[in-house]
């Protein structure tokens, strides 16, 4: 089985800003396109063009209806790897293919000593690795590590191709183990908060819920506040505040 660094150097990954998220999918089709070309080359597609198309894709996004009345809005929910400090899908790997990087904590999967066993995907709770039929090998979110580290493009495109196409902002990437790093404070400021945290993965990747919207009356729609925290004893599917009824939706889609 594969071991985990003691610690990293750096914990990169992304802040996703679920108050506006549009779901506009650009940030799907550009991780799509650069990684076809890149480290998990090729991502591929079978029957991209007929009845019943299927493939595999790095980075996805759900859409979810929250709140009544005037008050209701649809949230848009991005997912993909969340590079976990803790993860089994690593732990798992009987190959070593699936392992974390000590010097900035991102999760790879090595294709050449991947079997495709399918057991790392088993272990993540995300839903986070995607089993390619043709290649015959597990992929999954790179935070673009053939990008971020080239050289040879501008610096201000050092970044994960969904960073660099998200046309709202809502996607952030830096050191989240750095206090003073921008998506650091970030973090802190909006009350980023963990997916699934009480499964203990430790996910680096944070999303910061949705703010209050007034309704027609001019009533704020509630949301938590920071000293609210997302677990499975506190998030209820059937409550009002949006982010709780959005992590309670994510928690039942990817533990099933």
């Amino acid at each position: 089985m594969t071991t985990l660094p003691e610690q990293t150097q750096k914990k990169l990954g992304l802040v996703i800003d679920l108050d506006i998220c549009v779901g506009c999918q650009a940030c799907a089709v550009s991780c799509k396109e650069w990684n076809t070309g890149g480290y998990s080359a090729p991502l591929t597609d079978q029957e991209p063009y007929g009845a019943d198309p299927s493939g595999a894709w790095l980075n996805r996004i759900h859409a979810y209806e929250v709140g009544d009345g005037s008050t209701s809005r649809t949230l848009h929910f991005p997912r993909s790897c969340l590079h976990c400090e803790e993860p089994d899908c690593v732990t798992v790997c009987p190959t070593g293919a699936s392992y974390k990087r000590e010097e900035d904590g991102i999760v790879l999967v090595n294709p050449d000593t991947c079997i495709g066993c399918k057991l790392c995907s088993w272990a993540c709770p995300y839903g986070a690795r995607e089993y390619d039929v043709d290649d015959g090998v597990m992929k999954k979110c790179t935070l673009c590590v053939d990008r971020i580290y080239n050289d040879n493009i501008a610096e201000e495109e050092r970044i994960p191709a969904c960073v660099r196409a998200c046309p709202t902002g809502a996607r952030h990437f830096g050191d989240i183990g750095n206090p003073e790093s921008a998506v650091s404070k970030l973090v802190a400021e909006r009350d980023g908060q963990d997916l699934l945290p009480e499964f203990g993965y430790k996910p680096v990747n944070k999303y910061l819920p949705p703010r209050s919207r007034k309704n027609i009356a001019g009533d704020e729609s509630m949301t938590p506040t920071a000293s609210e925290k997302v677990s499975s004893d506190t998030i209820s599917a059937d409550g009002h505040a949006l982010s709780d009824r959005l992590f309670a939706w994510a928690d039942r889609y990817l533990s099933r």
